[in-house]
């Protein structure tokens, strides 16, 4: 039985199991970290948004909160000129590929962008980078919901909740680089593929790349496409 530690976060004393990861140390704690792609019951940290950098005494850089485990007397800092910084050009760079309408979007006010924007002061919008996703690319072939990978952030939650959590394996990443995306096996429709539609992809989703389609809005031409 892992024994109980103290440590300091923004100057407040918390208790927490030795080993636990610092973010959701944080995050039980009313210390709010933003953070995509990590799920506290996954069994392996991805640490593929780089977005909940913190900075750690006797530590010379800001390190993921997510793969940080914590120690007795630890002290942490979730604000810093580093940290902020890091965050804001993480969170710019998941923009220039994610394809901005939120007005329109079925997740609006309930995306987690949104939330580490107002969280963090930050704007919804490009200032240094410019966008790399200008057209929806949505798969409206299940029946209940639709997959708009020109809104995915790469995250993984769809594909661990795919793979681990039902035990289905219909999707996954798929090539390298500015090209990588989730999909089917040979970037097929979801429909054509071993997909139950359980609808595990849509629930854990922080944006809005998947999304039923009763709470869809269409003001907008869309370009069907796999």
């Amino acid at each position: 039985m892992s024994k109980l530690i103290t440590l300091i976060i923004d100057d407040k004393q918390v208790e927490a199991k030795e080993g636990e990861r610092l973010l959701w140390v944080a995050l039980d704690n009313g210390i709010y970290i933003p953070h995509l792609c990590d799920l506290r019951m996954a069994r392996r940290t991805v640490a593929s948004c780089r977005l909940c950098f913190v900075e750690i005494e006797g530590l010379p850089n800001p390190v993921t909160s997510c793969t940080q485990t914590v120690s007795e007397g630890m002290v942490v800092r979730t604000r810093s000129p580093r940290v902020d910084r890091l965050l804001r050009t993480g969170f710019e760079l998941l923009l220039s590929n994610h394809r901005l309408h939120c007005a329109k979007c079925a997740k609006n006010k309930r995306c987690e962008l949104q939330k580490i924007a107002k969280e963090r002061g930050l704007k919804l919008k490009l200032t240094r980078l410019r966008q790399l996703v200008k057209e929806a690319q949505i798969d409206e072939s299940p029946g209940v919901f639709c997959y708009d990978s020109s809104k995915c952030v790469l995250c993984g939650r769809c594909i661990w909740a795919d793979q681990e959590q039902v035990k289905v394996g219909a999707i996954g990443f798929i090539r390298r680089g500015i090209g990588r995306k989730v999909a089917t096996f040979e970037d097929g429709l979801l429909a054509d593929s071993i997909c139950t539609q359980c609808e595990a992809c849509v629930k854990i989703c922080p944006v809005g790349a998947f999304y039923l389609k009763e709470d869809e809005r269409k003001p907008y031409k869309i370009k069907k496409e796999c």
